[in-house]
C-alpha cells in the first residue's frame, strides 16, 4: 500500500498519531529532501529507511517503487510540509498506483491553504485552488483568466516574488478587491496581513519577507443595486 502521509507547515505539535504511527510501520519513506524530513522524523523516533522523491527524479525512481510495492512493501510519500501532491511531489506516483491496482490511502493532516482561507475572512463554502502562478511563459494568460473567476482564489507565491506579484494582482483585478496574505502559518512569527490589494501591496513594499506564502484574494463582488433597481422599474 502506498501511504501518502501529511507533515506540518511549522509546528512540530501538528503532526497527528496515525501519521507517527504509519511512518514508523512502513518499510520505507519518500521525501523530497532527506536533510528536511530527517529532524523531523528524530523528533518523533521514527527510524523507517528515507528515500528522496522529488520533481528532478521522480520519473526515474517510479518503476523501482512500483515494483516494491506490487511486491507486497508499504511505503508512504512525504513532503517538506503539508500534504503530498497539493503543489508538490505525488500525482505521477498515486497515477501510476491506481493504474497498477495498488491501494493507495491519503492520510488528512496540514495543507497551507486551509488555514489560510478559513482566516481570510473571505466566503469558504466555494473556492478556486491555483497554487503557483507559472513563473513567466503563461502567467499573464492566466491572470487575465481569472479576472472571470467568481470564487475565493488561492495562490502559493515564494518570498521573493511577493510584492511583484501584488502589484500584478493590482493591475489586473484592480486596487480595491481585497485580500488575505498569510505568512509563516503555525509558526511562532505567523502573519495575516488583510486589506485592498492596494493597502496590502504597500505593506509588502519596504519589508524583507520570508517564510512561506498563501495569497487568499476575495471574490469579485458584484454590484447589484442597478439590477435590483432596474427590476423593480419593471
Amino acid at each position: 500500500m502506498l501511504y501518502l502521509v501529511p507533515t506540518p507547515i511549522g509546528n512540530l505539535e501538528d503532526m497527528t498519531f496515525r501519521a507517527v504511527k504509519v511512518l514508523k510501520n512502513v518499510q520505507l519513506i519518500l521525501c523530497e529532501d532527506t536533510r528536511t524530513s530527517r529532524p523531523l522524523l528524530n523528533h518523533y523516533e521514527i527510524t523507517t529507511p528515507l528515500q528522496s522523491h522529488h520533481l528532478f527524479n521522480e520519473h526515474q525512481n517510479l518503476n523501482y517503487i512500483i515494483e516494491r510495492l506490487l511486491s507486497g512493501e508499504d511505503i508512504a510519500l512525504i513532503t517538506d510540509a503539508g500534504t503530498p501532491g497539493i503543489s508538490d511531489p505525488g500525482f505521477l506516483l498515486v497515477r501510476e498506483c491506481v493504474r497498477n491496482n495498488i491501494e493507495v490511502t491519503c492520510l488528512p493532516g496540514a495543507t497551507a491553504f486551509v488555514p489560510a482561507l478559513v482566516s481570510s475572512g473571505f466566503p469558504c463554502e466555494k473556492f478556486c485552488f491555483e497554487g503557483f502562478l507559472p513563473h513567466k511563459k503563461g502567467r499573464q494568460t492566466r491572470l487575465e483568466f481569472l479576472k472571470s473567476e467568481t470564487r475565493t482564489i488561492i495562490f502559493y507565491e515564494s518570498p521573493h516574488r511577493l510584492y511583484k506579484t501584488l502589484l500584478q494582482f493590482c493591475e489586473t483585478f484592480g486596487e480595491e478587491r481585497n485580500v488575505s496574505v498569510s505568512r509563516e502559518i503555525s509558526k511562532k512569527f505567523e502573519e495575516i496581513t488583510r486589506g485592498t490589494l492596494r493597502e496590502v501591496t504597500e505593506h509588502f513594499a519596504e519589508k524583507n519577507v520570508k517564510g512561506e506564502i498563501v495569497i487568499v484574494l476575495s471574490a469579485e463582488e458584484k454590484n447589484n443595486s442597478k439590477e435590483e433597481k432596474n427590476n423593480s422599474k419593471e
